[in-house]
């Protein structure tokens, strides 16, 4: 019963941040032409409800893909279609055909607002409950901890309830996908990741690691027998599951086509706006889209990441373990977010998921990246009006998951999994002490963090760099992102097998 009691009082303060920051300013909040993501998400309610499902994807007089038309997958609609029956029930103005185009209202943003947070009770949230009670480590007081780290993640609750997406149902049924494996229920979670998937192409971040996992596991029983039979089983399932979500687009090869066309457009280029990435962070020195054609860019970006994410996948393929594979989640989407083509901000999401889930294990790394994570996103939530929730959040996280894990008495070498490391470099350095260098980058971070998040809230800029700011923000992101990819690749690629990969394959 006090476990409960403890369940809930998490589950009650990640709902009240999350209400909190809802009740700021949201994406292009008044700001005519096109506004912003929270338009984007009201117009395909307009789109969905009004038009046949054939003309969802493509441009027709009464359906502009310029004014943001459709380019997420089926599931995504899907979840529009039944939104836009709500509003049109409470106010048809809502989604009135062409009439509605930016239309804000506090009843219209209290439903908007509403429609992400029953997603996260409904999906997000109790993936994140089971994860924590089933499939951590430790006392119940740990998992506990763990729990509520994860439902403060200030990155998450920023960007869907203050600037406003629904990436917690992409980002939920992975997690669900995540638990089916955990808990040996390998076809439920290839369903929900093939629902994930449908929902945004971007979860690709997460594909490989569960393929990797899935096979690894099938050849460990042997491909001749058992392995073959649930390589069969897991292979049926996902076809069944991704003919379901595109049923709609099968009969006419034209529609199937014009989706996959929506889904993966390359005329954007390498990246846009300041990210955290390799590309964006080389564009300083030198200007890569102004010297390779798309085509080069496209390939460039291809290779880069594929060479990025090899070591971690067959690793995880040789030895596909629940530890290795949540490792491998890490490396794949930070692989994804530094070196892919036409990365968004927002993207870093898809690696703070699996990095939440290191909580438990690595509480200072993970509590670093995540601050990391969230401060990379910085210039996005000043345009939005987000500065003070976004403090605010930072700090609550920062302080709370820091006192509740102990992450800063949890920093010796085995705690760090830094014996890789001290192999490496004891030879020498036989005198180098890794848990004090973790935790002087740690601080010193911090404060770079906190300084250019101040300076880019309250000073200008010189009026001959006026994006000086946004891009110290990326590069100072980036690095971290490239430190903590190398150090997740060092511990799955060297780390010798101990008590966490004993639960082997069943």
């Amino acid at each position: 019963m006090e476990n409960w009691s403890l369940v809930s009082l998490c589950v009650l303060l990640g709902l009240t941040a999350r209400w909190t920051v809802s009740l700021n300013s949201y994406s292009g909040s008044s700001k005519p032409p096109m506004f912003g993501d929270y338009e984007a998400q009201r117009h395909w309610q307009e789109i969905t409800y009004n038009l046949p499902v054939h003309q969802w994807y493509f441009n027709t007089t009464d359906n502009d893909l310029n004014y943001w038309g459709l380019d997420y997958p089926p599931l995504t609609a899907f979840h529009s279609f039944l939104c836009a029956h709500v509003a049109q029930l409470i106010d048809p103005e809502w989604v009135e055909l062409h009439k509605s185009r930016g239309y804000e209202s506090p009843a219209h943003k209290l439903f908007m607002r509403a429609t992400v947070f029953i997603a996260d009770i409904v999906i997000y949230i109790p993936a994140v409950v089971l994860y924590c009670l089933y499939l951590s480590d430790g006392s119940v007081r740990k998992k506990v901890s763990t729990m509520l780290g994860i439902l403060l993640y200030p990155g998450l609750i920023l960007i869907d309830h203050g600037h406003f997406q629904y990436n917690g149902v992409s980002l939920g049924l992975a997690l669900w996908g995540v638990l089916g494996l955990g808990l040996g229920k390998d076809l439920l979670g290839s369903v929900a990741f093939t629902l994930a998937l449908n929902y945004k192409q971007m979860e690709l971040y997460h594909a490989l690691p569960f393929f990797c996992y899935l096979l690894g596991k099938c050849a460990k029983q042997g491909l001749t027998h058992k392995g073959l039979i649930l390589l069969v089983k897991i292979s049926v399932t996902v076809v069944v599951s991704f003919a379901v979500c595109w049923l709609p687009f099968l009969s006419d090869p034209q529609q199937s086509l014009q989706v996959v066309r929506r889904l993966f457009p390359v005329a954007r280029g390498l990246y846009e706006d300041k990210v955290a990435n390799t590309w964006c962070s080389m564009n300083v020195l030198i200007k890569i889209r102004n010297q390779l054609s798309t085509d080069a860019q496209i390939y460039l970006s291809l290779i880069s990441t594929l060479l990025a994410i090899l070591p971690s996948s067959i690793k995880l393929f040789l030895n596909p373990t629940f530890w290795q594979f949540k490792l491998a989640l890490v490396n794949s989407s930070l692989a994804f977010f530094l070196f892919s083509f036409q990365v968004h901000e927002k993207s870093i999401l898809l690696a703070a998921l699996p990095v939440c889930l290191l909580m438990n294990e690595i509480p200072l790394v993970s509590i670093w990246f995540l601050i990391a994570s969230t401060f990379s996103m910085l210039p996005l939530l000043l345009k939005d009006g987000l500065l003070l929730p976004y403090a605010v959040t930072s700090v609550a996280f920062l302080f709370v998951s820091m006192y509740l894990l102990s992450a800063l008495d949890r920093t010796t070498v085995d705690n760090l999994r830094a014996r890789p490391y001290v192999r490496l470099f004891g030879t020498c350095f036989p005198r180098i002490n890794i848990p004090l260098i973790t935790k002087l980058k740690f601080a010193l971070f911090l404060l770079a963090m906190a300084g250019l998040s101040f300076m880019s809230a309250a000073l200008d800029p010189p009026a001959k760099l006026p994006d000086l700011f946004p891009v110290l923000v990326s590069l100072c992101a980036y690095f971290q992102f490239l430190g903590c990819m190398i150090y997740f690749n060092v511990i799955q690629l060297m780390e010798p097998s101990g008590k966490d990969d004993q639960k082997k394959v069943k």
